[in-house]
């Protein structure tokens, strides 16, 4: 092969990877957002404080201070993270696990086992079409 030619498949690879990433991305966003959607469905009666604290932070971003779980940081490239809580909302963790005062009320990592496998399949179906497509298959 000439140097020409590996030049020209390092950057057809190249482009590939990039198109397939892109659409596996876009997928998980979709997912993620779905995510939440059931989390605020089945978020335990409050004033909707809890409810609203739920959202999605996307690569690059840095997740709300206080929030569950893990509380804030930045999330990874090629990942999109669903939080609850933030600097007003400091108890999700509470309502989802439940204290010695009060049972558990769990609708975080309920909806996040409910959709998981869904979202999977979905993203690596996205990123094998589109990797399909750019290399013309």
């Amino acid at each position: 092969m000439t140097s020409n030619g590996l030049k020209e498949l390092r950057a057809r690879l190249e482009r590939v990877k990039q198109a397939a990433q892109e659409a596996a991305m876009q997928a998980l966003i979709k997912g993620a957002n779905d995510i939440a959607d059931l989390q605020r469905q089945l978020v335990p009666e409050d004033e909707g404080d809890l409810r609203d604290s739920i959202t999605v932070t996307l690569p690059g971003q840095s997740t709300p201070p206080y929030s569950q779980p893990g509380g804030s940081h930045v999330v990874g490239e090629n990942a999109v993270a669903v939080t609850a809580g933030n600097s007003d909302v400091r108890y999700p963790h509470h309502v989802e696990h439940g204290t010695v005062k009060m049972e558990a009320q769990p609708y975080f990592h309920v909806a996040y086992r409910m959709r998981r496998d869904k979202i999977m399949r979905a993203a690596a179906a996205a990123y094998r079409r589109a990797a399909n497509k750019e290399w013309g298959k």
